[in-house]
């Protein structure tokens, strides 16, 4: 279960659409800047004080994404009530598993969680409740769910956000940046409580508390089959043998960057990767002349990147990439329905109606009505008969919430039985 309270309130000012007249600006914490924990005994201290407090605890992560490779965490904070904000060096200090035993039955509000629980995760903090205030935005039908613009619609207040793209992998961390950290965690639990009550008022408590449930209990997401394939450009790249060269500078470069603890696109851009696809180059010369292999960052791995191309240049026929990826466990893509399925490609239309509708009604985004994923997987293999039953049973083993499936399968079930007559008759 997660904690939103049950008895409605106020609200922030009703249908998620509350805007203050005056925003204050945030711009000091309100117990003073705490110290950067960075020892195992202030650890201990900050600990011990984390689990004397009160109600729940909000929690940030700051990354260095752009900058370090991968997406660990370079700064956790904690703000509890009785306890104060703390603001953690994860570098110095790696395990945090003694706040998660502190913290054990406490909600911990984070806002858009599911960027920042994996990064959680691999310090030993694994909340078992969870108030996702980005989330609840969304359910509330905000047009925009930025922490910065939820706090200022919701609390009239503003925060400073300058620093969100920071590398924070530098050290030390400027002051400034520490003071922007800790604003970030000071009044999350009051957006929290503004929140969970107009979540109540709209009566969607119990469709928060399942999604919440659903963010906690999602694993990490699976390796991606060919990640190269996700280079930027890539559909400039025509042939086989081009797309060899995409994949072994892909390759390459990741081993590079996971060397470095270098973000890949700062070994080397995307852009370049495809030129070099698309141009072939024989030699240094030929590589030279590719814009993003002149720079100094790239040009130190000039050996490398042409090992990779003769690599790729070297491969028999036989073992080329095929110009487009393997099958998937899903449907294709859905502009090639019209082509490949005319009557899925009804259905798609007639079941995104429904949702649309429905998500309109019920003021919030259709994606999150309905996961976009279902929605696809429906329309491409329906149950047969398409009733409401069968179309709940499917809903639900694609990973759709109970509250989405009673919203939305007897009127998806209604629209696939009316296409099927029209299409009869």
């Amino acid at each position: 279960m997660t904690g939103v309270p049950e008895d409605p309130g106020e609200g922030p000012g009703g249908e998620g659409a509350a805007q203050p007249v005056e925003a204050v600006p945030l711009l000091e914490p309100r117990d003073g800047m705490p110290p950067l924990v960075e020892t195992a005994d202030a650890l201990a201290a900050v600990t011990e004080r984390l689990r004397a407090g009160h109600g729940p605890v909000a929690v940030d992560a700051e990354r260095a994404s752009g900058f370090r490779y991968g997406h660990r965490a370079f700064l956790v904070q904690f703000r509890r009530g009785g306890a104060g904000t703390v603001l953690i060096d994860p570098v110095a200090c790696p395990d945090l598993s003694g706040i998660d035993e502190a913290l054990a039955d406490t909600e911990a509000v984070i806002h858009a969680a599911s960027q920042d629980l994996p990064c959680l995760s691999d310090l030993g903090y694994r909340p078992r409740t969870l108030f996702d205030t980005e989330l609840a935005g969304r359910l509330l039908g905000f047009p925009r769910v930025g922490l910065g613009t939820l706090v200022e619609s919701v609390l009239g207040l503003t925060l400073e956000k300058s620093h969100s793209a920071a590398d924070w992998s530098t050290r030390p961390l400027p002051d400034e940046w520490l003071r922007y950290a800790a604003l970030d965690v000071e009044v999350l639990v009051e957006l929290r409580d503004a929140l969970a009550s107009e979540l109540a008022g709209q009566g969607k408590t119990e469709w928060a508390r399942q999604e919440f449930a659903a963010e906690l209990s999602a694993g990490p997401a699976p390796p991606r089959a060919d990640p190269w394939r996700r280079t930027s450009g890539i559909h400039r790249v025509r042939s086989r043998r081009g797309l060899a060269v995409v994949r072994e500078l892909w390759l390459e470069r990741d081993r590079i960057a996971r060397r470095r603890d270098l973000s890949p696109t700062r070994v080397l851009a995307d852009a370049a990767i495809i030129e070099a696809a698309r141009a072939l180059p024989a030699g240094p010369g030929d590589l030279a002349g590719i814009a993003g292999f002149s720079g100094r960052g790239a040009r130190r791995h000039t050996a490398e990147w042409l090992r990779a191309i003769g690599r790729a240049m070297a491969l028999p026929e036989r073992a080329l990439p095929a110009v487009s990826a393997g099958p998937s466990e899903g449907p294709p893509p859905a502009h090639r329905w019209p082509e490949r399925d005319p009557e899925a490609a009804r259905r798609l239309t007639a079941v995104r109606a429904v949702v649309a509708a429905l998500a309109d009604e019920h003021r919030l985004p259709a994606e999150n009505l309905l996961p976009p994923d279902a929605v696809r997987r429906l329309a491409w293999q329906p149950p047969q008969p398409a009733d409401a039953e069968a179309v709940a049973g499917s809903l639900s083993g694609f990973g759709a919430r109970p509250w989405q499936v009673g919203l939305t399968s007897l009127p998806i079930a209604g629209a696939l039985l009316r296409l099927s007559e029209k299409e009869k008759a």
